[in-house]
């Protein structure tokens, strides 16, 4: 590209200037500002500011100053990003819980671990800690390499001389341009010994410094499950650790009841945001058994109070919460940083040798500063000693002299002083002359020589240098007189859900508009035949009705199969739980892929999918039935499989699951029923079509129930409107499948039409539902049992116009409460 001296505008493509200008700008982030050196572990704005309190003298000691003044410094003389860039900076350095050995000691209010924010700079006050001076002890004696500051006034530190591993101390985190660092902090004593090893021996082995150093060690204390994710960030620089909060369980005193106690939390965890959470999902009864949650940490520690309930078991809630909450997170290692000014993903030991590299190189740069120092002083002590041999001569000359000048000449010529020499003489005072001064003179100089000697074996011999340094480290431990804050526990296997809910029965309900909801069992109190029941459902139009009532329990998988012939798979802890008037949520958020014009036609409960001889009987409204092993249904897909091939206008109305020695029964509308052998239907492909289980009379007929029997129980038949019998199942001709079959009701004006028959045993009760929405709890021990052919009785009252619409069984329930009749809530 040329242009002529003078233009003021240089034509350039935007792709190179776009290219050169980024590649500038994320070489600049990631150089000198969001990645640390791996030498003294602190990016450039951290080590301007203690480097600027340093100038200040703000030493352990010393008096604190205004957090104004240490940032208005530090922006003026070495970091141009403005006071509000650097405080936050500061703050951070002076965090208990976010630095496992804080940099800067903070007078005032410098935030919390609830997320509070400090007060503003000019309230705060600060001063050095005793580990950031020892990363900056040794810097006046040309250890380490000095540039010009921005506006080239002042010289500023590349890099601190680092007295000990502070990168893997106190970790880093930061988010360069398409890179990031996330590096967790260590125990400064563990890390001390492992560094040890690493000086002693270059080549021992990762798992050799985990035997000392096993795990980080985070600053607000907590947990770190497993060493799989440990043994993956120490080997290769990355992998994920996770961490979980500590707690314990108290008593009430003087109740029978318990509370859980948070006494620490994950690293990088919000306190008051964790309450939050655990409040939200107490209200949304994501974690049951909760009564109360508070906060009453202190000044002495952390303490997050969690009352339960009566009678609740302590350890769900406790796996709730780490299931649910940040009580359980994961840490990404990523252990990046700057190693000779190049970013560099590097393994523990990488590390660790990268910083006694730099150690090695501090040691030898301080070890020549102190020797050239002692051999200038020697230097001089040599000519002390030389003009107190010849001091009559060396007097007579300096008083024969006119001046200065003369005099130097003049010992130089007779005593071949050199020029520092004759100057040091000549500013002797005359009480340095005396004999006392000489062998303190003397003694100074030996003491040199030896001192002289010793620099000169460091600087000739690396083990003497790895020494030192081991020797250094030591006194370093002694900063930490705390043990392990992070406990190192065993990885759990994962658990699941089934463990965290209590294993209870409830009732699952599904309107005609697909909407689903799950009540606890005792909603519906039992009532005698003929009471018009509760309202189980309020339901907003006319063709809002319930359609289907289940009964499982919470540790149940539901398998929901569609009218289309499809089958899906849900957890009964999934359905959210609601009221009785409730309507509940639309199935479509719990199934993915239904179809339009797909809705569920029967629901399965299943807890062992390799049960033997048990199979999944499909029924449809044109009569066919069709068999599959259940254990071809084990593999649940999240948007659902196929489970029967239906024929057009034909639709799925029942599914159950039937084992050897069962029978069928399927029931049609219009009062006719068939029952043959399970085994007259052979086991077929998930995708087969089935075959027939009943010859319907006319085309209005269709199949409205399908129940597998043993052929001892009772068949309870409803109507539309509210009249049904209970009928042995002995009544109802075993035949063989495909038959019309025999009565089952007479469907008389009075009756109408068949709704559906249940299998039922005295100690059963059935729950109907009507299409106004209320339910009603029906005890068979009300229900006689009568002939086959007979018209019934009435089974519930119903309101004009309103007509029974679903009917489930609800299995052996001990109630705590006496049965009420005529009752009604509104």
């Amino acid at each position: 590209m040329s242009y002529t001296e003078g233009e003021k505008v240089v034509p350039r493509s935007v792709e190179e200037e776009m290219k050169e200008s980024y590649l500038r700008y994320s070489m600049s982030v990631i150089i000198a500002r969001a990645l640390p050196d791996v030498r003294d572990g602190l990016k450039p704005s951290q080590r301007r500011v203690l480097y600027a309190m340093r100038q200040l003298n703000l030493s352990v000691g010393a008096k604190h100053r205004k957090c104004a003044k240490i940032c208005g410094d530090t922006s003026g003389d070495f970091h141009p990003h403005g006071e509000q860039v650097i405080y936050p900076t500061l703050v951070r350095m002076a965090q208990d819980w976010v630095m496992r050995y804080t940099m800067v000691q903070g007078q005032g209010n410098f935030g919390s671990i609830d997320g509070d924010p400090p007060a503003a700079m000019r309230y705060t006050e600060a001063r050095l800690t005793k580990p950031s001076m020892a990363l900056m002890e040794d810097l006046d004696k040309e250890t380490v390499e000095y540039l010009p500051n921005y506006d080239e006034t002042k010289l500023e530190p590349t890099v601190f001389p680092a007295k000990f591993p502070n990168l893997l101390c106190n970790g880093s985190s930061g988010i360069a341009v398409g890179m990031a660092t996330n590096i967790p902090p260590h125990n400064l004593k563990e890390l001390c010994r492992a560094t040890e090893l690493v000086i002693d021996n270059p080549k021992i082995t990762i798992d050799e410094i985990m035997e000392v150093m096993p795990a980080p060690d985070f600053p607000t204390g907590g947990m770190i499950c497993g060493m799989r994710g440990i043994k993956e960030a120490f080997h290769t620089g990355r992998g994920k650790l996770t961490l979980r909060g500590t707690l314990h369980v108290e008593d009430v005193k003087n109740t029978d009841r318990q509370r859980v106690v948070i006494d620490e939390v994950p690293y990088n965890i919000n306190k008051s945001r964790l309450i939050e959470r655990v409040a939200d999902l107490v209200n949304d009864k994501a974690i049951t058994g909760v009564s109360d949650i508070r906060d009453e940490s202190d000044k002495d520690g952390m303490r997050v109070v969690i009352d339960l309930k009566r009678g609740e078991i302590p350890d769900v809630v406790i796996n709730q919460l780490y299931k649910f909450t940040d009580m359980q997170v994961t840490f990404g290692c990523n252990m990046l940083a700057l190693d000779k000014g190049l970013p560099r993903i590097m393994n523990i030991k990488q590390m660790i040798s990268a910083w006694v590299d730099h150690r090695i190189e501090v040691v030898r740069a301080r070890t020549r500063y102190e020797l050239n120092k002692a051999e200038a002083r020697a230097h001089i002590l040599e000519g002390y000693l030389k003009a107190l041999d010849h001091l009559d001569e060396v007097v007579k000359i300096i008083r024969a002299s006119n001046n200065r000048d003369e005099a130097k000449v003049a010992l130089i010529n007779k005593y071949e002083f050199t020029d520092r020499q004759v100057n040091a003489v000549l500013d002797l005072r005359l009480y340095q002359l005396t004999g006392m001064e000489k062998e303190k003179i003397e003694g100074e100089y030996a003491d040199l020589q030896a001192k002289i000697a010793h620099y000169r074996a460091i600087l000739a011999s690396e083990t003497l240098v790895r020494g030192i340094i081991k020797d250094e480290l030591q006194e370093i431990e002694k900063f930490d007189k705390t043990d392990r804050k992070t406990q190192i526990v065993p990885a759990e296997e994962e658990f699941q859900m089934e463990d965290l809910i209590a294993d209870e029965p409830v009732i699952l309900t599904i309107s005609s508009d697909d909407y689903i909801k799950r009540m606890p069992i005792g909603t519906f109190r039992e009532q005698r035949r003929g009471g018009q029941g509760v309202i189980g459902f309020d339901h907003k139009k006319e063709t809002d009705i319930i359609k289907d009532i289940y009964v499982a329990s919470t540790h149940d998988t539901l398998m929901f199969f569609t009218n289309f012939g499809r089958v899906y798979w849900v957890k009964v802890w999934q359905i959210p739980e609601a009221g009785r008037r409730s309507k509940g949520k639309p199935l479509v958020n719990l199934l993915e892929g239904l179809s339009e014009g797909e809705q569920i036609a029967a629901q399965l409960r299943v807890r062992d999918y390799a049960e033997e001889g048990a199979s999944i009987l499909l029924s449809t409204k044109k009569g066919v039935v069709k068999k599959t092993l259940l254990d071809s249904f084990s593999s649940p897909r999240r948007k659902g499989v196929y489970a029967i091939n239906i024929d057009d206008g034909d639709e799925v109305i029942s599914a159950h699951i039937v084992r050897p020695e069962e029978q069928i029964m399927l029931f049609t509308h219009e009062g006719m029923a068939v029952r043959f052998d399970q085994d007259q239907v052979r086991p077929m492909g998930r995708v087969a079509r089935g075959v027939r289980g009943v010859k319907l009379k006319s085309a209005s007929d269709h199949v409205v129930s399908c129940e597998v029997v043993r052929g001892n129980e009772t068949v309870l038949v409803v109507c539309e409107h509210g009249f049904g019998k209970r009928s042995s199942v002995e009544q109802f001709r075993h035949t063989n499948r495909g038959g019309v079959g025999v009565r089952s009701i007479i469907t008389s004006k009075r009756n109408g039409q068949v709704v559906g028959a249940l299998a039922v045993g005295d100690k059963d009760s059935v729950v109907l539902m009507a299409s106004s929405g209320h339910t009603l709890r029906l005890s068979m021990q009300d229900i006689r049992v009568m002939g086959r052919s007979t018209q019934g009785v009435k089974v519930v009252n119903l309101k004009n116009s309103d007509t029974l619409v679903a009917m489930q069984k609800i299995e052996h329930l001990e109630e705590e409460n006496a049965p009420q009749s005529n009752e009604k809530e509104t």
